[in-house]
Order: structure tokens, then C-alpha cells, then sequence
């Protein structure tokens, strides 16, 4: 007679590698298969406790969704491709964590590539994203011509940030520069100068166009009307906000405060007047344009005006869902918003 225990069974699982399957979950949140599949993609219209109960289930469970089978059985690759500019530049480095982080709650996998603002750059690299089959495209800004993105959206839901553009699968948005723009110049009009340089960004692209016209409109509106000599154009990068300032004091044009169109030339202007012995803002007052990280932190910290690149990045990629999920994006950027710093004092009378 064996009077042996027998052996404890293994939890019953539909996988023979023991992994935890999308039925376990469903079983355990007592939900269907379909609704935990759905609510993995985004793409259910549940309420929040049944929500709440899946998430318990897969932390209990150990779960983890497999985005390549997922993607097969919905038609997708569980992918987006991003074109954004500049990787390494801080103004789009907060957009595109804002879009993975949001894309990643959904179960879709950013892919980020540059057009380092070049026209074919950015082709070449929408071309590499199409090979990949991925479900949709966000692109930030750029050089390509409005009709070639209409006609990428033909085919692919595409989402386009920072321009105005309409056309089947496609949603585009943008931002308030030029009141963003005249907030600025206000600011300084208020605090007593009059001798207000400003730096442009590139005007091939619409938020420097936009920018320049804002601060001409506030010029205006304060009866200083526009010195040319108070106008140098540059391209968005800190070297060229340097070079930028620079010729403005080797042309020895007089002026008590710069507007920078970004935060970026802002920190390249900073050097050009310390190398001078101008000091900010006991010599020249300063403001800047976007709110990036780095404002707060330079010496002396920067006035500038907020643009919340995160924000803009969450709300392209809650628009991209959207449209994944076959319904109307409706994205809604916060407006404008100047954040006085200790860049800019009032002008000694």
C-alpha cells in the first residue's frame, strides 16, 4: 500500500509555458476577453470600476500584454511614428515624452525620428516609418508642404502639430504664438523700455511668423511702431541666439531688453552679453518664449512665456487615439501664459 502524498497541481494555465493569458484576467476581473483586450488598446467605452478591476487583475496576476499578438489579431503593430525635429533639443524632448508616456497607457509603442528641418530629411524618415507599418503618424512641425501631409493622411490617420490643415484621417492643432508674442513684449513695454530688440526665429516656419507679428503688435499698440534695427533674424538654436546678440552690439544698436523668440537662443544671447559685461538684468532685461526645464534654472532664471510642450505632446497623442478608435479628437492645448522671473526689471527713470 503507497501511503505517498500525491504531488500539489500546478495552477490550470491555457499556455504550456505557464504564462498568465488574457482569459485569466478576464476570468479574474469578471469581464470578457474582448473588453480586457479593449481596455488594453484604449479602446474601450466601459465604466471605470470595471477598468479598475481589470488593472487589479493583471497586478495580481503578473500579466503582461503581448503588443505583437495584440497587433495582429486588431490589424495594427501597435506602433506610431513621431518625426519630430531636433531629438536632442529640450523644447521637443518634453513634447515627446508627453507622447510616449501617453501613447504608452494605451499600449502603443512610439517611433521617433528627425527631419533635423530638412525637406527630405523628413520625407526620408516618413518613407522609414511607412516600411514599418505603423498605425499612424505625429508630426511636429516641419519642413514638408502642407499638400504632401494631406495626402500622407489619405492613407494613415496623421496628426499634425503646429500648423492648420484639413483633410481625411487627418487633425491638426496648434498654439496662440502671437499672443503668446505680444504677452511678452507687454511685459516689458510695462516694466519702462522702449528700446526693445527682438530675435526671430526661422520665418520658413509659422510660430516665428506668428511670433515676430505679435511682438510688432504690441510695438504698435504702445505707439513705438517697428526700428528695423531692432529686428535680427536666427534659427531657433542657441548658437544663433549668440551670433544673433552679438551683431546686434558690434552694430552698436542701443537697446534695454531682448525679446528671444525661444528659450533656446535665449541661454546663446546670455553668453554674447556676458562677454560683453552686460548683466541680466541690471544692463539688458530679458524674456523668452516656450518655458522649457532649463529656464528656470539658468542664472538668473528666465522671464519667459509658457508654452506646455508636455501638454502638447499628451494632447497629440490623446488626438492619434482618437482617431485609432474611429472617434473625433478634440484636442485643446492650454493658451499662453507669461511667467515673470528675475530675468526682467523695471527701467530706472
Amino acid at each position: 500500500m503507497n501511503n505517498k502524498t500525491p504531488p500539489a497541481k500546478k495552477a490550470p494555465s491555457s499556455r504550456p509555458d505557464g504564462a498568465v493569458t488574457l482569459e485569466q484576467v478576464a476570468e479574474l476581473a469578471g469581464v470578457s476577453p474582448s473588453t480586457v483586450s479593449r481596455i488594453l488598446n484604449g479602446t474601450a467605452s466601459v465604466s471605470e470600476a470595471k477598468k479598475e478591476a481589470v488593472q487589479a487583475a493583471i497586478r495580481e496576476l503578473g500579466f503582461r500584454p503581448n503588443p505583437v499578438a495584440r497587433g495582429l489579431a486588431g490589424g495594427r503593430t501597435m506602433s506610431i511614428g513621431v518625426v519630430t525635429q531636433i531629438i536632442s533639443s529640450p523644447f521637443y524632448g518634453e513634447a515627446l515624452l508627453g507622447i510616449e508616456r501617453e501613447l504608452e497607457r494605451a499600449g502603443y509603442v512610439p517611433l521617433f525620428v528627425s527631419g533635423n528641418w530638412h525637406e527630405d530629411d523628413e520625407r526620408k524618415a516618413i518613407e522609414a516609418l511607412l516600411s514599418r507599418r505603423v498605425d499612424g503618424i505625429i508630426v511636429l512641425a516641419g519642413r514638408l508642404p502642407d499638400e504632401q501631409l494631406v495626402s500622407l493622411a489619405g492613407g494613415l490617420p496623421t496628426v499634425v502639430v503646429g500648423r492648420q490643415l484639413q483633410g481625411p484621417k487627418l487633425y491638426s492643432f496648434g498654439f496662440d504664438n502671437r499672443l503668446g508674442a505680444r504677452l511678452a513684449t507687454q511685459h516689458l513695454i510695462e516694466q519702462g523700455h522702449r528700446r526693445i530688440a527682438f530675435v526671430a526665429g526661422d520665418l520658413l516656419h509659422d510660430d516665428a511668423v506668428e511670433r515676430q507679428a505679435g511682438y510688432l503688435d504690441a510695438m504698435a499698440a504702445a505707439g513705438l511702431g517697428a526700428d528695423p534695427e531692432l529686428i535680427v533674424q536666427s534659427d531657433f538654436t542657441a548658437a544663433g541666439g549668440m551670433l544673433a546678440v552679438s551683431r546686434l552690439l558690434e552694430r552698436q544698436v542701443s537697446f534695454t531688453a531682448l525679446f528671444l523668440s525661444n528659450d533656446e537662443m535665449a541661454m546663446g544671447a546670455r553668453l554674447a552679453l556676458h562677454r560683453r559685461n552686460l548683466r541680466v538684468p541690471d544692463d539688458v532685461s530679458m524674456v523668452g518664449f516656450d518655458d522649457v526645464i532649463m529656464a528656470r534654472y539658468t542664472m538668473p532664471p528666465l522671464t519667459t512665456v509658457r508654452q506646455s510642450v508636455y501638454e502638447i505632446g499628451t494632447e497629440a497623442a490623446t488626438a492619434m487615439l482618437a482617431m485609432l478608435r474611429g472617434d473625433k479628437p478634440d484636442a485643446r492645448p492650454p493658451g499662453p501664459e507669461l511667467i515673470v522671473r528675475e530675468s526682467t526689471r523695471r527701467l530706472p527713470r
